[in-house]
């Protein structure tokens, strides 16, 4: 189990933190997107 879990920590360490900040950028994005076209959809209509 301690082999295991060490082998799982140092492989995980880079690959969790490249897929956080891949995650981050891509939700941020999508987040983003959804927040401008909302308030420019709301300035339109209203």
């Amino acid at each position: 189990m301690a082999k295991t879990s060490n082998t799982a920590s140092d492989l995980e360490r880079p690959r969790v933190t490249t897929a956080r900040i891949t995650m981050w950028i891509c939700g941020g994005a999508v987040g983003i997107y959804m927040v401008v076209s909302g308030l420019i959809g709301a300035l339109t209509t209203g």
